[in-house]
């Protein structure tokens, strides 16, 4: 394990090289001044998803929409996931209806989909809502752990 990492603000996208041993101290980005991590969910956007999804601590996307019944009833759990591990993993909502060319370009044929990424490359993703146990452990299957 290396001494830094590198994270994308939740709030500005800005890249942030943190020092492990102060990753559970609630560093602030050096541009916006708000915590780097956050524990819940944010917005991706088409023009915010690129710088999102690198760096060293894994973004999970949850790609859903207003009218999917499974995906309004994924996002408490997904909403739980985050705050479990919000300094371990990222946690990224993409709305497909109002982000469809990114939807398509990520090659999402079903809702919802999870899609985790690490340093701006896809490592595996899911179709379908998980419960809580389940989403944990295949998050654990990828390093991520609470």
């Amino acid at each position: 394990m290396t001494d830094s990492i590198v994270v994308p603000c939740a709030h500005c996208a800005t890249l942030n090289r943190i020092p492990n041993a102060k990753r559970d101290q609630q560093p602030q980005c050096g541009t916006c001044k708000k915590p780097v991590f956050i524990d819940n969910a944010f917005d991706l956007t088409a023009a915010n998803f690129r710088q999102h999804s690198k760096g060293d601590v894994p973004l999970l996307v949850d790609v859903w929409a207003s009218w999917c019944g499974p995906c309004r009833q994924f996002a408490p759990t997904f909403s739980e996931a985050a705050s479990q591990l919000s300094t371990q993993c990222r946690f990224g909502k993409l709305d497909s209806e109002a982000h469809p060319a990114l939807s398509g370009e990520l090659g999402v044929r079903s809702i919802p989909s999870l899609i985790l990424f690490r340093n701006g490359k896809e490592i595996d993703r899911k179709s379908g809502a998980l419960p809580l146990g389940q989403l944990l452990s295949w998050l654990k299957q990828h390093g991520v752990h609470q």
